[in-house]
């Protein structure tokens, strides 16, 4: 089972209320989500608790149709773009089973997310503005990131380890 954990404002965009779920150390299963607005584009940052690999996706229909079909493609598709093989995509995908929808639990991964949040909107005005944008490019360099949270180490050498270490 993943758990996503979802800012107050994707529940309401959503139209769905929260999962109570029981207090578990997080696993490579377990994200963080937030809602995000670009130069009017209604965009989705999901963010993994353990290693803080992220990836932005947006969104063009309602967000609550089939919400867990939309994370499992563009995890997919931003594990190939950073060159993981099938096997890795097919573990992370294969880890999600059935996604449980709850409210954010860590003001540190929020924090993190806030700083990406930044992060992406100089990227896009860089590029010259969203139409210009290359998303898969913008979730690549989001990556390369150091962040404080994973001491100071960039969030896909933290899933590149995860996914040869066993859970901790």
């Amino acid at each position: 089972m993943g758990i996503m954990r979802c800012t107050a404002k994707l529940l309401n965009e959503l139209g769905t209320k929260p999962a109570i779920v029981p207090t578990e150390p997080p696993c490579l299963s377990d994200w963080h989500a937030n809602l995000i607005w670009v130069e009017r584009k209604k965009c989705v940052l999901f963010t993994n608790d353990q290693t803080l690999y992220s990836f932005l996706i947006q969104v063009k229909k309602p967000l609550s149709e089939d919400f867990g079909k939309l994370f499992r493609l563009g995890l997919l598709k931003s594990l190939m773009s950073e060159g993981l093989d099938d096997a890795c995509g097919a573990y992370m995908i294969g880890k999600q089973g059935a996604i449980v929808l709850t409210k954010t639990n860590s003001r540190s991964i929020l924090g993190s997310m806030n700083d990406l949040a930044f992060q992406i909107k100089c990227m896009i005005r860089a590029m010259g503005g969203f139409v210009n944008a290359d998303l898969s490019e913008i979730s690549r360099e989001l990556n390369r990131i150091p962040m404080r949270a994973i001491k100071y180490n960039v969030g896909i050498e933290e899933l590149k380890r995860r996914l040869v270490e066993p859970e901790i």
